[in-house]
């Protein structure tokens, strides 16, 4: 491990306890174990064959730990070129791991035709302002039906929220709130 590099560690399934660094990248906040944890206990009655997409997929955390948990496939998307780098490496600890990284700004990867996803996670970059335009661009497509989207923000971030997305759970820490929406349309 390089100096200035951290560790998380996969919460369950397969993988349960193995590690993954995570790198010293300027804005880069993996989310923590304790709040993946409880998302991931939110998740469990859905988890299994479901289709993934993290959008901004810095550590990678969240795509690693579906797939654990027996999702069919995740796909990790990260815009910056370092931190894709450092998720291929990772990917070598995990063969045939059916995770696929893609190089590429959320927003761009959003305006190609769509493929439904299972399973959404929304957890952008803070005070860029990437939420609404993503979450615009999500209703073109990209949502199966009942699809589940879990969004994490600033404490006191606002965004807008689509009339079929139903709340199923919230949580709030000291610097973040995180939400899990139900897509009832479909």
């Amino acid at each position: 491990m390089k100096s200035g590099e951290g560790k998380i560690r996969i919460i369950g399934g397969l993988w349960r306890g193995r590690k993954l660094v995570v790198p010293d990248v300027v804005g880069l906040r993996p989310t923590p174990d304790r709040l993946r944890e409880t998302l991931f206990n939110w998740l469990m009655p859905y988890i299994d064959g479901a289709t993934c997409l993290d959008l901004f997929a810095g550590s990678g955390a969240l795509g690693f730990e579906t797939i654990s948990r027996g999702a069919q496939h995740s796909v990790l998307i990260e815009e910056n070129y370092l931190i894709v780098q450092h998720l291929q490496q990772q990917l070598q600890s995990f063969p045939n791991a059916p995770i696929k990284i893609i190089h590429q700004n959320a927003l761009s990867f959003l305006n190609q035709t769509p493929t439904p996803f299972d399973l959404i996670f929304l957890d952008p970059p803070f005070h860029k302002n990437l939420l609404n335009p993503t979450i615009d661009l999500l209703q073109k497509g990209w949502l199966a039906p009942r699809a589940l989207i879990y969004v994490e923000i600033e404490k006191n971030g606002l965004f807008n929220i689509p009339n079929h997305w139903e709340l199923l759970r919230q949580q709030q820490s000291r610097q973040t709130q995180s939400f899990l929406f139900f897509n009832s349309e479909g």
